[in-house]
């Protein structure tokens, strides 16, 4: 068996990639070196450890040992694990996408030694089929274009850089986005909007929870009923559909079809995060319970499977998984989540046909007819004929108890503090809105874990990855925009005060390392990082948000609840730099809509004064965090730490303490004007209902 030098790194993607035959480097100094002194191009693979497609050019190509004899004598072959390194993934899928005007996983950029890129795509089959060209007539045609003309390949490299370059920048415009923004923003929504079955243009349906995060705040502001059908239609047929996991919970990465119903089976930690979310406000907006029950079983699914024994949450799950435990290598998609008929039967017996009635389960298999199908004879559980009022819970849990002796998926157990910083919001929103103290606790020990083990004290910084004991790569824009958030919502939460302490030291030093003082926004990546040959300004709201997007509301939160000018300034300077694209192509960038909406409105101060555990305080608590009140800022000052730190940023907090003394009070402010203070939860609920 081949072993070569990703054998030593932490990544469960290039761990994958161990025992190829190609002579792998990661990328770093080494691999650079190498290319410089032999004077060979690069070969940059980059993908995950949960990709489909990325498995298939292992098993095809990397394993293949003419493929590895002709990338190892004229290249330098370099893995990248894009979960580790989002920088260097994004900066050649902007290339990738502006060449071919594609992108995807797994990526394939040959790079000069001065990691210029001259030419790339993504998944390359060893020989030409489904419209690709060959993988290893490419290998042959790039060595001997280098060979031959390798001046001309680096003076064109150049020229793509600079093209890049150029295409990426942003000037900032004269002054704040207006309010049309948000109508253009709703529009560009509605016209992609499939009436049908829910979500946003055609198959391949991805779920985009930044889209359903604006709507509901475009509906809060407008009272436009369409923005909230919108997000409910969705989220609907998607929780009934087969990319929901029906007995397992959380859901699916994407479904190939345009009725959410046959998935591609892996699960990103950050798609759970965000839809749990979407959920909850959905829950607080409709106050229909049956959303509340979605969410739950989204945060069961990652609780059970998804934390870690230290409390950090895992990445991801694989699509693959063995059919046979006998034969383990041998994987294919979705096999620990399909099921036939017969095996429904054998498991539930009497309560089979009511079962598989409700979820779609045909004797011949309910995906193809086509026996050379790999879902031939199988199903795919969805809700079929849809009726809440009928319980299986028990039928699915004899199933799920069927379904975990089967091999499962492999998990890919590195935390990431961007992704996790995203699930601790999610717990947060949960435990508020849900009143289940377990999500709170979730949310606190993620968090807790970060701040220990992946936080240099020595040098304020974060680190993105951590895994089998050890944290590494410094953090990018997006590891400290999601977790200052997950922060955030965690203090609103809790009312720890240590997490909003934390939330400012944080924010400080993201100002520091990203910030782009003249034009504003922030840089992807922090200043003086040298392997990288553009420094980069994200603002597309994809399966992720933008860093940028998340950045500009963490800031204005802040600047309410710390009343610091500095932080609204810096997003000011961000919102003008990000501002065209949002007057452009409004439904690029949701998540940054959704900041705009923040920065537009009046912002609501609410501060709770009293002894924390009082039953009227929890009284007081459990009314605002009902609902959904996607401009307010809360603190609670409840004892001498509280008063401490908070007083130092909002004076009149003591006075408010003072007047309160052991009786929870709630006051509820406006530009930091005031309401009469309340005690009472029904006249707090009625200050609150005001627009």
């Amino acid at each position: 068996m081949h072993t070569n030098r990703l054998i030593q790194e932490k990544s469960p993607y290039l761990i994958q990639h161990a025992h190829n035959p190609v002579d792998w480097y990661a990328w770093g100094e080494e691999a650079f070196q190498k290319a410089r002194d032999e004077s060979k191009p690069i070969f940059l693979s980059v993908g995950y450890s949960t990709c489909h497609w990325c498995h298939v050019m292992e098993r095809e190509s990397f394993e293949d040992e003419a493929v590895a004899d002709l990338l190892n004598r004229h290249f330098v072959p370099v893995k990248v694990d894009r979960e580790e390194r989002p920088d260097v993934d994004r900066v050649y899928m902007l290339f990738v996408q502006a060449t071919t005007g594609s992108g995807g996983w797994p990526m394939s950029v040959f790079l000069t030694p001065e990691l210029k890129p001259f030419f790339g795509g993504t998944y390359f089959p060893p020989e030409p089929r489904y419209g690709h060209p060959g993988f290893r007539e490419i290998l042959e045609r790039v060595a001997e274009a280098w060979s031959s003309d390798k001046e001309g390949i680096l003076r064109g490299s150049g020229d793509i850089v600079a093209q890049l370059s150029q295409h990426s920048a942003m000037a900032p415009a004269a002054g704040q986005p207006d309010t049309s923004v948000f109508q253009s923003g709703f529009f560009a929504f509605r016209r992609s909007f499939d009436r049908t079955h829910g979500g946003f243009g055609g198959a391949p349906k991805f779920p985009r929870p930044s889209v359903l995060s604006f709507l509901m705040r475009y509906h809060y502001r407008t009272n436009e009923p369409e923005a909230l059908d919108m997000v409910t239609a969705t989220l609907e047929a998607m929780a009934r559909g087969g990319i929901n996991d029906h007995l397992g919970g959380g859901f699916h990465r994407y479904s190939v079809d345009e009725r959410w119903f046959v998935p591609h089976f892996e699960k990103m930690l950050y798609d759970q995060a965000q839809l749990a979310t979407a959920y909850i406000e959905t829950l607080q907006v409709t106050r229909n319970a049956w959303y509340g029950k979605v969410a739950r079983s989204i945060y069961e699914y990652v609780l059970r499977d998804m934390t870690s024994p230290e409390g950090g949450f895992y990445s991801a799950e694989d699509a693959d998984s063995a059919p046979d435990p006998a034969e383990p290598d041998k994987k294919a998609e979705g096999a620990f989540y399909i099921w036939t008929r017969d095996e429904i039967q054998a498991t539930l017996g009497p309560e089979a046909d009511a079962f598989c009635r409700h979820y779609g389960v045909e004797e011949i298999g309910n995906v193809a007819n086509d026996p050379h199908h790999e879902f031939a004879g199988k199903n795919i559980l969805y809700e079929a004929h849809p009726d809440d009022s009928v319980p299986f819970a028990a039928a699915r849990r004899k199933l799920m108890d069927a379904r975990a002796k089967r091999p499962r998926p492999h998990l890919d157990d590195k935390v990431l503090t961007a992704w996790n910083g995203l699930m601790i919001s999610a717990f947060a929103r949960g435990s508020q809105a849900l009143g289940e103290s377990r999500y709170l606790e979730a949310a606190s020990r993620s968090a807790d874990f970060v701040l220990d083990r992946m936080y240099r004290r020595e040098d304020r910084t974060l680190l993105r990855r951590y895994r089998e004991g050890e944290a590494a790569i410094p953090a990018f824009l997006d590891d400290y925009a999601f977790f200052v958030q997950g922060l955030l919502d965690l203090y609103e939460t809790g009312f720890a005060v240590r997490h909003l302490e934390a939330a400012i030291r944080l924010t400080d030093r993201q100002i520091e390392l990203f910030d782009d003082p003249v034009n504003g926004g922030f840089f992807s990546t922090a200043v003086g990082e040298g392997d990288l040959v553009l420094r980069l300004k994200d603002d597309y709201d994809g399966a992720e948000p933008s860093g940028n997007s998340v950045a500009i509301l963490n800031l204005l939160r802040l600047s309410q609840l710390t009343a610091r000018q500095d932080y609204r300034d810096t997003a000011d300077r961000a919102m003008r730099a990000l501002g065209s694209r949002a007057a452009t192509v409004p439904e690029a960038v949701p998540q940054l809509l959704a900041a705009l909406e923040f920065a537009a409105a009046k912002p609501r101060q609410i501060v709770l004064a009293g002894p924390r555990n009082d039953a009227r305080m929890q009284a007081l608590v459990r009314t605002m965090h009902a609902r959904f009140l996607p401009n307010k800022i809360a603190l609670m000052v409840d004892g001498a730490d509280a008063r401490r730190v908070l007083e130092q940023y909002q004076p009149s907090i003591g006075p408010m303490a003072d007047a309160a003394g052991d009786r929870p009070t709630a006051h509820v402010c406006e530009d930091f004007t005031c309401r009469l203070p309340v005690t009472d939860a029904e006249a707090f609920a009625s200050q609150l209902v005001e627009k």
